[in-house]
């Protein structure tokens, strides 16, 4: 039972980590901050946190467990605000979408307490934002990554995945580094390539009558091009070298597959279809296959 916590960002990350903390009967006291007076009233009135926060610092104060669940490129300040009132019990985490930029501002902002911060980030998600798009059961069955650093107690990283396992969710170990690297390939890349398809068609001029007679298919193609710009635009700048570098190999395919198509080349594109397809149905069987998976023997802990 954690008698307090603090969120930083009541939208739908960390609103459904508190709903889900709240549902499991997990914590007695929640206490929002954010930069929206409106947001955090809303999360109030829809229950997800107890109190709305006067100052970062009281929000802090006596807190088992604060989670940063702002875009990445805020971490830095709000970890300079708390660190002053980060109590000795106080342990911190984050939920970001990269790692290697959040350890770096984590050193930068907390000195010597950076061992109590345990980076994090759950791997779940909707396009819809704010305190509405909250749900208590967004991370059941999910996967979190819990990305520890070596100067983190082992009590300290049990508290972060007690509290995510609280919520359904599944813990994995990567490094920081290890992690901005998969996630660039099969996260950011997919986000940075349905905004660059949704904006291309909406520049052209015939762009009315072209989202006229997009159906499912580009539907569920550029879905997530409606998730946040801000959070997006950061997720992409922090993690630009692992970006770049899956970037150039997927401008190296479709160069290739240009190539077929420019050839009429039938067989290569049926080829690169059929692969695409057997690895895909690969990848939903074991989706699949982990979700009939008895909690009592799920893989709890993944070290990578």
């Amino acid at each position: 039972m954690l008698d307090k916590i603090a969120i930083f960002g009541v939208g739908l990350i960390g609103g459904s980590f508190a709903l889900a903390l709240k549902q499991a009967g997990a914590v007695r006291h929640v206490v929002g901050v954010g930069r929206s007076r409106a947001s955090l009233e809303r999360a109030l009135e829809l229950g997800i946190i107890d109190e709305i926060a006067t100052s970062a610092a009281q929000a802090v104060a006596g807190a088992d467990l604060v989670l940063l669940a702002a875009p990445v490129a805020q971490t830095e300040n709000i970890l300079r605000q708390i660190q002053p009132a980060i109590g000795p019990s106080t342990v911190i985490t984050d939920a970001g979408s990269t790692k290697s930029d959040v350890v770096a501002a984590a050193r930068r902002a907390l000195g010597e307490k950076v061992a109590q911060f345990v980076p994090g980030h759950p791997i779940a998600g909707r396009e819809m934002n704010g305190p509405d798009a909250a749900l208590p059961q967004l991370y059941a069955g999910k996967k979190v990554v819990i990305a520890a650093l070596p100067e983190n107690s082992d009590q300290h990283v049990e508290r972060v995945a007690a509290a995510w396992r609280r919520c359904g969710a599944t813990i994995f170990r990567l490094s920081a580094e290890r992690h901005d690297q998969v996630f660039a390939a099969v996260s950011h890349l997919p986000h940075f390539l349905a905004y660059a398809l949704v904006d291309d068609i909406a520049r052209k001029p015939n762009a009315d009558q072209l989202f006229q007679y997009a159906a499912s298919g580009f539907r569920d193609f550029t879905r997530i091009a409606g998730s946040s710009p801000e959070m997006w635009r950061d997720i992409t700048l922090a993690n630009r070298d692992a970006m770049l570098d899956e970037l150039d190999a997927y401008i190296v395919q479709l160069q290739r597959m240009r190539a077929m198509l420019d050839a009429a080349d039938g067989p290569g594109l049926e080829a690169v279809y059929a692969n695409a397809r057997h690895a895909r149905e690969n990848w939903i069987g074991a989706i699949e296959a982990g979700d009939k998976t008895p909690a009592s023997k799920a893989i709890q802990e993944n070290q990578q």
